[in-house]
């Protein structure tokens, strides 16, 4: 693998959307506490950053979240920026532990722009118990198309949890994946809406569990999910 070359030699371009990015990661994981999908300083938030010259997008970056810092003291400078590898690239703080699953994701599925990674109560109690949480509300079906799924236990420190969401979200029409005895990882076509996807996701993880206590959730004709989904995504604020 050869070594990632300094921010200074990618064009101007990109280095004005690298600003522009530092600044979005940070204002968006003040989100995260705010909605109660964190603690201490767990979760993360990244976004691709595309590379005009290589309209591959192998050659893109991505801005995100520095390890164990409080959220209290994140700022634009103190983000981070890494190649498509999860090599470091700029910054004076080390990634996120959580960058290879996030760069491995960028690397797959080249029409994400953003990764988002929390541990939220009730979505990652879903995800204890390894059960895809079904899709039993309207809100589910606009937001997921279906169920949100569960993917495969994974251990941190390579790609192992990238390549689960990868193999569990290719084939689903949901942004959101709980990956088992772990938690919720969301995408989306940038980091604004990967963090709308995590909110959603512990909103219907939380409803859902609420109905359950009282008995069982009505499901859905999967022909109504799919009229909903349609036009929640192609008609609905548009």
């Amino acid at each position: 693998m050869r070594a990632a070359e300094p921010l200074a030699a990618f064009p101007q371009a990109v280095r004005d959307e690298v600003a522009r990015a530092r600044r979005i990661v940070a204002d968006l994981h003040a989100e995260l506490p705010r909605y109660e999908l964190v603690v201490w300083t767990a979760g993360n938030v990244s976004q691709r950053v595309p590379n005009p010259d290589v309209p591959d997008g192998s050659a893109d970056l991505f801005v995100i979240k520095p390890s164990g810092v409080s959220y209290d003291d994140l700022t634009p400078e103190s983000m981070v920026v890494c190649t498509l590898d999860g090599e470091l690239l700029d910054g004076a703080l080390s990634p996120s532990s959580d960058t290879a699953a996030h760069a491995y994701t960028y690397r797959h599925m080249p029409h994400v722009g953003g990764v988002v990674h929390t541990h939220s109560t009730y979505a990652t109690a879903w995800a204890a118990r390894g059960e895809e949480i079904p899709c039993v509300l309207t809100m589910m079906a606009d937001e997921f198309g279906g169920p949100v799924p569960v993917g495969p236990f994974a251990i941190i420190g390579d790609d192992s949890i990238g390549r689960g969401i990868v193999e569990t979200l290719s084939g689903s029409r949901s942004p959101a994946v709980l990956m088992k005895n772990h938690g919720p990882f969301t995408i989306g076509a940038d980091a604004r809406a990967a963090v709308k996807a995590a909110v959603m996701c512990e909103e219907v993880a939380r409803t859902v569990h609420i109905s359950r206590q009282l008995g069982d959730p009505a499901p859905i004709a999967q022909a109504h999910i799919d009229s909903l989904y349609d036009r929640y995504q192609n008609v609905y604020g548009k």
